[in-house]
């Protein structure tokens, strides 16, 4: 059997428990909506794939999202993102980490910037959509404190 390769442990950062939190931005009249729940993020048996789990409440909605992240593709410099959710739908999205370790996650009609911090206790993230392709719209912020 191979490891994994060696980028994977970038993904280290992201593992464990953290409390979200956040708001969608208010637009075309919309007021925002306010979102809070729990992100868990654990290696799948091997270290190949990261499991992320969200389960947050949407204005009163339960979203729950599955997603596998990895593994470190040399190729495209990414680590391939498939999430599904609870409401049917199917995302994929490639995610890249600088050399100050913000992460971005990018797919066809939506992106993150993802920021831990230092000292590994918090993040932040910032969330934008599109429906045409090319113009790009705040969409929500996100807050998330590790709880373990």
């Amino acid at each position: 059997m191979t490891a994994p390769r060696s980028e994977n442990k970038r993904l280290d950062v992201l593992v464990g428990s953290w409390r979200s939190e956040g708001w969608t931005v208010a637009a075309d009249g919309v007021p925002p909506v306010r979102i809070a729940g729990s992100d868990t993020y654990e290696w799948l048996a091997g270290g190949f794939f990261l499991v992320h789990r969200v389960d947050v409440r949407m204005n009163g909605d339960r979203v729950e999202v599955i997603e596998m992240i990895g593994p470190y593709d040399p190729v495209t410099g990414t680590y391939p993102m498939r999430s599904f959710d609870n409401q049917g739908d199917f995302v994929t999205m490639h995610a890249t980490v600088d050399d100050h370790g913000v992460w971005t996650f990018a797919g066809e009609t939506e992106r993150a910037t993802l920021t831990v911090a230092e000292d590994g206790t918090t993040m932040s993230a910032k969330w934008e959509r599109t429906d045409d392709g090319s113009t790009w719209l705040h969409w929500m912020d996100m807050a998330f404190t590790r709880e373990r």
